[in-house]
């Protein structure tokens, strides 16, 4: 993907924490998306630039990011739509989206184009570490990523006093290097200032080429 001018997040953050959801089945859908080959996550270099310097000083305060989707190809936007339109298809309802009917996700939830495929929009939440920075847990957010429903909206009434800090917690750091939050997913957010606003990708989520040591030089 570097002919689109995309990192990996990994090659900028060697250790940070990726759970990326639709290279499996822990998602809305149920199943593999199309055009997750591999549990990446690519970012347009600026944006993956800006998340290092987020990870960086959260880190301060023995805090971490834990991505769970980053650059998303337009054929996984368009398996997104499919299974929308599915009605028979109400597997992951109970989990994912019970207060809702599919047809009413297509009203801010799924959509035909995502900000995703541009390269600059990520998925996440927040870890809290121990003073050794180990042992590093999710915090409660009130709701799981890609819980469609008013609870996600990020700020939500429906949810408890420390759910809420937490969700400003996330949202001041990530704000902190220039990051957008979208109103209705507290997990969602997009760098203000994109480096390609008009471009939509479709190459597959591969994985990075595996770092190779610089050539030996003689006396």
């Amino acid at each position: 993907m570097r002919e689109a001018g995309m990192v990996a997040i990994r090659t900028v953050v060697p250790d940070i924490d990726q759970d990326i959801r639709y290279f499996g089945s822990d998602n809305f859908v149920g199943t593999r998306v199309d055009g997750y080959l591999a549990p990446h996550c690519w970012l347009k270099r600026e944006a993956a630039e800006a998340l290092a310097r987020v990870e960086r000083r959260l880190r301060e305060s023995h805090q971490r990011l834990r991505i769970f989707d980053c650059y998303r190809p337009t054929r996984a936007v368009a398996h997104f739509m499919r299974w929308a339109n599915d009605p028979a298809d109400l597997a992951t309802k109970a989990r994912h989206y019970p207060d809702f009917d599919k047809p009413q996700l297509l009203d801010g939830y799924i959509a035909p184009v995502s900000g995703h495929s541009r390269g600059a929009t990520v998925d996440l939440t927040l870890l809290q570490c121990d003073a050794d920075d180990a042992a590093c847990r999710a915090v409660d957010m009130g709701t799981d990523f890609d819980f469609f429903g008013t609870r996600a909206n990020t700020d939500s009434a429906e949810v408890t006093a420390l759910q809420r800090r937490n969700r400003d917690r996330l949202r001041a750091a990530m704000a902190a290097e220039g990051f957008r939050n979208y109103p209705m997913e507290w997990w969602h957010f997009t760098l203000q200032l994109e480096p390609t606003p008009g471009l939509l990708y479709d190459i597959p989520v591969d994985a990075p080429e595996p770092t190779k040591p610089d050539a030996a030089t003689g006396p």
